[in-house]
């Protein structure tokens, strides 16, 4: 990235209202209980990407925190796994715009990745649409609590698998996805955004 992308993005990067600009008007107003504050981003992201490494969005949406991660963190990867193909696509489209190379989404369910492939998770409790049927992005997609308690296990059991010092930030989360072996080492926004690492 040169020095006048970086300059653009700083610009996009000071505040929600201006990273918003860069989707359009529907995906902009599920911003405020959908997307990943900037703040809350660049709190994770400084807690996350320390020390570099492969950081993945579980439930990306339209890419927000991968995309703020990926300015705040140069030496990091990030990756956001998104079920739904139109917001992979404006994910990616915000993405040439700010001219990121260190940040990939992926189209699949995350049930179909190898969490080993990672170092360190963000969780924004991209499940909750299943027991939420006011608040939810849209109708494209199955709903259940069934399916909300099989992702649960499924998380819980992948972040189980993983090396001792994994990462895991959880924000607005119930914590049923955090097995017993993390240990929470923060807590921000009264008990919001969580810090966890595995001992």
């Amino acid at each position: 990235m040169n020095e006048h992308a970086q300059v653009s993005n700083a610009i996009f990067l000071r505040s929600d209202i201006a990273f918003n600009a860069l989707y359009p008007l529907n995906v902009r107003m599920l911003s405020n209980r959908h997307w990943t504050p900037i703040h809350i981003a660049q709190l994770a992201v400084d807690f996350l990407a320390k020390d570099g490494g492969k950081i993945l969005d579980i439930g990306s949406g339209v890419g927000k925190f991968c995309l703020a991660g990926a300015h705040f963190a140069p030496t990091a990867q990030f990756f956001g796994v998104e079920q739904r193909d139109y917001l992979i696509k404006h994910a990616e489209s915000a993405q040439k715009t700010l001219d990121l190379s260190n940040v990939s989404f992926i189209h699949k369910n995350f049930t179909q990745l190898n969490l080993r492939e990672f170092d360190h998770f963000y969780f924004f409790n991209s499940f909750y649409e299943n027991v939420d049927s006011l608040d939810r992005i849209d109708e494209g997609i199955d709903y259940s609590r069934a399916l909300f308690d099989y992702y649960v296990a499924y998380l819980r059991n992948g972040l189980e698998q993983m090396p001792q010092g994994t990462k895991l930030a959880t924000f607005h989360s119930f914590h049923g996805e955090v097995p017993a072996g993390y240990e929470m080492v923060a807590s921000h926004q009264s008990g919001d955004l969580i810090f966890w690492i595995k001992k």
